[in-house]
């Protein structure tokens, strides 16, 4: 009896032991198993040392790469090491890729995103990284990702960082001296084509302008969201009522005083541009970025401006611009994903971009509160910045490779057609013609189909 008490006690203390170990070291379904190396802590990609390289075909200085991102990076992650290439001679794109150095981060424009990333085979689907780093896509303004999307084929190549669109800049002193009602928000292209018809004046030996735009941007931005190629045909795009629309209303209307003509002729038959307002103050209205302000600040700060929101062509009311967004991309040959998107996490962050609002640059988050302090730590606070918000944003119209090259054949004769030397229906045959030859050379470059 005695003896099966002691097996009893025995066993039992045998249990209770084995039950205490198993709770002093977990689960057995997170422990090691017996023989194994113990697993090493997960890593911290935003603790840990790395090193990214950025990268962008616009040729920005290092000095406003770091004032904009740079620093800011630095200082969230003392642990990276971020470098910059500048796009110059010797370190162009192509000659990177040559080399065999690495980016870890390129950046671009919409307007020459495409041609850069996919034209040398970097893109990477960073829908996975977007997922995992927790990056919330609803809290950004939707037209920007619905765009990147389009341009993936569903995929998520790049997130947009920063944006801008197009607003009409005006000249006060020009309104002034002839007694004109300032622009306002809200105005139709009929209407601002009337007011700028009071300001094309001769006083003196000055011819003064009523209204012009930045050609390259009114198109790449149309409010129809036109493409320049069709993305199933890879076939110019142009020959169409809308786009004849677009021409006539915006660059070939606002040109029909003679005086405005002889300017034409003067600038060797382009259109007046941003030194006709800002230097020789000749110009009364201007449709441009609503970055201008802030990055040409020295060149702005003597005239006496202010901005409305950009005309609207009454089949779209309310509609505005197309948004011009500047999209950041992990590269397929990036080292450290991981690094790289707590990066893009942080400059999407709502910190971030409300500085960024603060110091002029659109956010690309729909936050009230985001933009609502937009422009304010400038020294233009008191413009009426919110001439960029007022019309919503038109969808941005499907890119292609080849829009770069397409887009020189489209802008190529506008100066003749504003100055009645050539129709419109000659010169947009020639501009399909040559937007042709450019897309064929591009296919025989990158390859594509």
């Amino acid at each position: 009896m005695q003896k099966r008490k002691l097996t009893v006690t025995l066993s039992l203390a045998l249990v209770l032991a084995m039950m205490a170990s198993a709770c002093g070291k977990g689960d057995a379904s997170t422990t090691e198993k017996a023989g194994e190396a113990p697993k090493e802590p997960k890593k911290n990609a935003a603790t840990e040392p790395a090193e990214l390289t950025f990268f962008t075909m616009g040729g920005e200085s290092q000095d406003s790469f770091n004032d904009r991102y740079g620093n800011a990076i630095r200082k969230q992650f003392p642990n990276y090491t971020i470098k910059y290439i500048r796009s110059e001679k010797g370190t162009t794109l192509p000659e990177l890729i040559a080399s065999g150095t690495k980016i870890d981060i390129y950046y671009d424009s919409i307007g020459n995103f495409s041609d850069g990333l996919f034209g040398y085979q970097m893109q990477y689907d960073m829908s996975d990284l977007i997922k995992k780093s927790g990056i919330d896509l609803t809290k950004f303004e939707p037209t920007l990702i619905d765009a990147m999307r389009e341009i993936s084929g569903g995929k998520m190549y790049g997130l947009p960082v920063y944006n801008t669109n197009l607003i009409l800049f005006y000249n006060k002193a020009v309104f002034d001296k002839f007694g004109v009602a300032y622009p306002k928000d809200g105005m139709t292209w009929d209407e601002t084509l009337e007011l700028a018809k009071k300001l094309n004046r001769k006083d003196g030996d000055k011819q003064y302008l009523g209204l012009s735009v930045s050609p390259t941007h009114m198109l790449r931005m149309n409010q129809f969201s036109l493409p320049y190629v069709d993305t199933k045909t890879n076939k110019p795009i142009l020959d169409n009522e809308k786009w004849r629309k677009v021409y006539q209303t915006t660059m070939i209307d606002p040109a029909q005083d003679q005086g405005y003509k002889d300017r034409i002729t003067e600038l060797k038959n382009a259109l007046p541009y941003r030194d006709a307002l800002l230097k020789d103050q000749t110009l009364g209205m201007f449709v441009f970025l609503s970055a201008m302000p802030f990055t040409v600040a020295e060149e702005i700060t003597p005239l006496n401006w202010d901005m409305v929101s950009l005309p609207t062509f009454k089949e779209l009311p309310g509609v505005g611009s197309q948004a011009y967004p500047t999209y950041f991309s992990i590269t397929s040959m990036a080292g450290n994903k991981d690094a790289a998107i707590e990066v893009m996490k942080f400059l999407t962050s709502t910190e971030y971009q409300t500085d960024l609002s603060k110091k002029g640059t659109m956010p690309v988050l729909k936050d009230e509160a985001i933009i609502k302090v937009f422009g304010q730590d400038t020294k233009f606070k008191g413009k009426n910045f919110n001439a960029a918000f007022y019309n919503k944003f038109a969808p941005i119209s499907a890119k292609t490779i080849y829009d770069v090259t397409v887009e020189k054949s489209y802008t190529k004769q506008i100066g003749l057609m504003a100055k009645g030397d050539i129709d419109i229906n000659t010169a947009f045959r020639a501009a399909i013609e040559e937007a042709e030859k450019g897309i064929a050379e591009v296919k025989a470059r990158t390859g594509a189909k």
